[in-house]
C-alpha cells in the first residue's frame, strides 16, 4: 500500500512540472478516486479478516461440540450396550426364578394332596374305630388324633387285672373289635404300648413299672396276632412304664387314669413320600 502512495507523489510531482493545468486536474481527481477506492477494500478486507477469524473460532468450538458430542454418544451406545446385556440376564434370571416357583408350587400342591389323602385316610379309621368301639363307655376307651395320628387309650381295668399283664376275657372282645377295623385297613401299622402309675411293684416275675409296662403290651400284641390275625409285622410292642402320665399321679382316680394300654397308629413315611412323589409326575 505504501508502495501506490509513494508512486501516486511521484506521478503527481511529474505530472504538475509536466502537464497542463487541466490535465492536473483530472489527475489529481483520478488519484483522490483511486484513494477512496483503496480506503474501502482496505476496511473490506479487514472486516473480512475479523470475519474469518469469528468464522474459524465458531469452527472451533463447533468442532469441540461435535467431538463431545461424537464421544457422548460412543458411551450410550456403549451403555446400551450394557443395558441389553443386563436385561437379557434379569430377563433369564426373571425365566429361571418362575420355573423355580413352579416346581414350588408343584411340589407343595403335591405334599398338600398327600396331607389330604392321609387325613382322609385317618378319617375313615376314626370313623371305622367309633363305629365298632362306639358302645364302648368314655372311661374305658379314648378315641382322639393328635397332629395326624390316631391314639386309641385303653382302661387298666378294662384289660388288665391289678398288677397283672393277663389280658381279661371282656379285654379280648374289646381287641377283637381293634383287630377287625385294623385288618381292614392293610397299609396301616402301629404301636402297642404300657403305661402304668407311679407306685412301685411289689410282685413275683415283674422287676419294675418298666417291666409291667412292656409286658403288657407284649401280651396285648400276642393277643392281636394269635386270636385275630393281625399281621406282627405291622406291629410294635413298647413300655412306657409311668413317664408319660395323663395327669399327676397323687390321687388314686389320677393313677386309675395313667394306668392305661394305648393303641398309636403309625404314618407310613414311605407311602406318605410316595403319594408325593406320584403327584409330583
Amino acid at each position: 500500500m505504501k508502495k501506490y502512495l509513494v508512486i501516486t507523489v511521484i506521478v503527481a510531482a511529474l505530472l504538475s512540472s509536466c502537464v497542463s493545468q487541466k490535465k492536473y486536474t483530472e489527475l489529481e481527481s483520478l488519484q483522490q478516486n483511486t484513494k477512496g477506492l483503496l480506503d474501502s477494500a482496505t476496511v473490506k478486507l479487514n472486516t473480512c479478516n475479523e470475519e474469518k477469524e469469528a468464522a474459524e473460532a465458531r469452527l472451533a468450538s463447533l468442532q469441540e461440540r461435535v467431538d463431545f458430542l461424537q464421544a457422548n454418544n460412543q458411551d450410550l451406545i456403549n451403555n446400551i450396550g450394557n443395558l441389553t446385556t443386563l436385561s437379557q440376564k434379569g430377563a433369564e434370571n426373571l425365566e429361571m426364578s418362575l420355573e423355580s416357583m413352579k416346581e414350588k408350587d408343584v411340589r407343595i400342591q403335591s405334599m398338600q394332596d398327600a396331607v389330604t389323602k392321609k387325613d382322609s385316610v385317618t378319617l375313615a379309621l376314626v370313623t371305622s374305630l367309633k363305629g365298632v368301639l362306639g358302645n364302648m363307655s368314655d372311661d374305658d376307651i379314648e378315641i382322639n388324633v393328635e397332629k395326624g395320628v390316631v391314639y386309641v387309650s385303653i382302661s387298666d381295668k378294662l384289660l388288665f387285672r391289678s398288677g397283672s399283664h393277663s389280658v381279661t376275657q371282656k379285654a379280648k372282645e374289646v381287641l377283637g373289635k381293634v383287630a377287625k377295623v385294623v385288618n381292614d385297613k392293610p397299609d396301616i401299622e402301629f404301636m402297642v404300648e404300657g403305661h402304668t402309675d407311679n407306685l412301685p411293684i411289689k410282685i413275683d416275675g415283674i422287676e419294675d413299672n418298666w417291666d409291667l409296662s412292656v409286658k403288657r403290651a407284649t401280651s396285648v400284641v400276642r393277643i392281636l396276632q394269635k386270636d385275630y390275625g393281625v399281621s406282627p409285622e405291622r406291629m410294635t410292642a413298647a413300655g412306657r412304664s409311668y413317664y408319660i402320665p395323663l395327669v399327676d399321679n397323687d390321687n388314686a382316680a389320677n393313677r386309675a387314669r395313667n394306668r392305661r394300654t394305648r393303641i398309636v397308629v403309625l404314618p407310613k413315611l414311605d407311602q406318605f413320600y410316595d403319594l408325593i412323589q406320584q403327584g409330583m409326575k
